[in-house]
């Protein structure tokens, strides 16, 4: 284990500590950029016997929903609000329209802001990614600390590389791996450093504040590209990935149906990439191993996150929910090669207190060597940036279609575990939760556990009410009443879940809106189309969306001009079918 010897003695020391309170502790952890099928009590070969204990003896949700982008995500997880209505509808760029200003808004209250007049400490570890302000010296006003946490330690923007992250703060300073006064180990990797630092929180709060409930959120990185992991956690999935695409996929359907996480009627869909045809093997077989060592090294993670827990005598009234913040991504970073751009750059090692300049990727490392991209670049040391494609995007998100950015359930569904030994009665234990939830429930489910209101107002601003629904009631196995759809909308991809039914539309520049139908019991694979043959459904459905669209400010995408936002000053996109 890389972990400091001091978070060891921490954990240790609080081992005969048995908590009072009866409010329940809440550790909330996101992986970034995975697909449905990756761990493997969602039918993967990846191991996860940390996760998969954890739904073994808890609760797995088969249509949990997240935005199907990281930061939207994590703004609507965050707040229990639509994206749009926390001001990040997008990304973390100020678009012009207040559901698209990209920060966290005043309307809107975190977990942690909402926890706190019950007596939580609120501790994060991670990825923040919800505010425009990055830089060292920028407005921290939606930082962490400011938005109801207690201590942070992570990201303040989205990806970048696992051996020197940019934007890594301990704070509101920015650090180094090299200068960190608090965390120092024999090798750095943000993955451990991430469940490292929440681990030291956890242990610090038992030692120093035993009898107050406790909010973590830990927000990982793994497996978002670039793929990086310590050689020897690759080397455990050698020879794993080397028939492709076609037969992972296979592996992974049967499994999950097994498993009882998809249904046998629903048929898996196409394939994206042709195996045989793929001129470079060697090098995405090894993408994938790299893709499954990160996936693996964090499990590892949360294992001594939990085991922290065990030890203070508290898992049995802890809520420790697990989920992603959007499906496989099949985005290209790093796929093509960099070579010819090396002769115009000459480095130098930093000095512990330089920050990277570049994230995406890095030109150099901290010791000075080029970062390489391309099919010749064999994934997995800090000198490569590499995203591991469309092929396994697609193997990550079995059995459905599309990938991160869409509305179809490849882009937007997730794994959610639920583990709370005193809040699911025992004969649950293991049971599949099939409703339809989304990220805007978690909120309303975390606050009725706690007891704990949620405000009208904080901090002398008026707060938005909440969108979602309380989902405790699933965990004993009985109905959620939800009144309304649930929305969706990201870079002009539209979708609408409401019981059995969903549209979904895929943007196609210059081309109108074109909604599809689906029912979901029969075909959540969205293989048979049914908005010609059921169209008093589907217009239905487009007005119910169109309502929504409304409701939380959607803007039509591609953003308009400033002419015409004068002009039509209010306007939302207006469907066509």
């Amino acid at each position: 284990m890389n972990h400091p010897a001091r978070i060891l003695v921490l954990i240790f020391s609080v081992t005969d500590i048995s908590v009072a309170s009866e409010k329940p502790n809440i550790v909330l952890i996101m992986a970034d950029d995975m697909g449905y099928s990756d761990i493997g009590c969602y039918g993967s070969e990846i191991q996860t016997p940390v996760l998969d204990a954890l739904a073994g003896n808890g609760l797995r949700f088969t249509q949990f929903y997240n935005t199907s982008r990281c930061c939207p995500t994590r703004a609507a997880l965050l707040t229990g609000l639509y994206a749009h209505q926390a001001g990040i509808g997008l990304m973390t760029g100020d678009r012009g329209y207040d559901a698209y200003r990209g920060d966290l808004n005043r309307r809107c209250v975190t977990i942690a802001e909402a926890l706190h007049p019950s007596g939580y400490r609120s501790y994060m570890s991670g990825k923040w990614h919800v505010t425009r302000h990055t830089g060292p010296r920028a407005d921290n006003s939606n930082w962490p600390l400011q938005r109801g946490f207690d201590r942070f330690y992570g990201t303040i923007t989205g990806a970048g590389s696992f051996f020197d992250p940019a934007t890594l703060c301990r704070g509101n300073t920015y650090i180094t791996p090299i200068n960190d006064p608090e965390y120092q180990p024999e090798s750095f990797y943000y993955t451990d450093a991430i469940s490292d630092n929440a681990v030291s929180y956890v242990a610090d709060h038992f030692q120093d504040h035993s009898h107050e409930p406790f909010f973590l959120y830990v927000a990982y990185t793994s497996a978002h590209w670039p793929m990086h992991a310590p050689a020897n956690e690759i080397a455990k999935y050698e020879g794993v990935y080397d028939r492709g695409y076609g037969p992972v996929r296979e592996a992974r359907y049967r499994r999950a149906i097994r498993q009882r996480v998809i249904s046998d009627k629903w048929p898996m869909s196409a394939g994206a990439v042709d195996w045989e045809k793929f001129p470079h093997k060697e090098w995405d077989i090894r993408c994938m191993e790299v893709y499954a060592a990160m996936v693996d090294r964090m499990d590892q993670g949360i294992g001594r996150i939990v085991d922290t827990v065990k030890e203070a005598n508290a898992l049995d009234n802890t809520i420790i929910v697990y989920l992603q913040d959007n499906g496989g991504c099949s985005e290209g970073y790093g796929r093509n090669d960099n070579e010819e751009k090396r002769s115009r750059f000459d480095f130098k090692p930093f000095g512990p207190d330089d920050l990277q300049t570049k994230i995406w990727p890095p030109m150099q490392t901290r010791d000075g060597h080029w970062v390489r991209t391309g099919p010749e670049t064999m994934p997995g040391a800090e000198d490569t940036f590499v995203a591991y494609g469309t092929g396994w995007a697609n193997a990550s998100n079995t059995p459905f279609r599309g990938y991160k950015h869409d509305g179809y359930e490849g882009g937007i569904s997730t794994p959610l575990i639920v583990h709370w030994p005193t809040g699911i009665p025992e004969e649950q234990w293991g049971e599949i939760v099939d409703v339809p939830s989304h990220l805007i429930d978690l909120m309303p489910t975390f606050l009725h556990a706690a007891g704990t209101d949620y405000p009208d107002e904080y901090l002398d601003n008026s707060i938005q009410p909440m969108e979602g629904v309380n989902l405790t009631p699933a965990l004993a196995g009985k109905s959620i009443m939800r009144k309304n759809a649930i929305g969706f909308e990201h870079h002009g991809n539209l979708a609408l879940r409401d019981g059995r039914w969903k549209i979904v539309s895929a943007y196609r520049k210059g081309q109108p809106t074109r909604w599809e139908l689906y029912d979901m019991r029969q075909d959540r694979t969205e293989l048979n189309d049914l908005a010609s043959s059921k169209p008093e459904t589907l217009n239905e459905l487009i007005s119910k969306w169109q309502s929504w669209a409304d409701h939380v400010d959607v803007q039509r995408w591609p953003f308009e001009t400033k002419r015409e936002r004068k002009q039509n000053p209010n306007q939302a996109p207006k469907s066509e079918n």
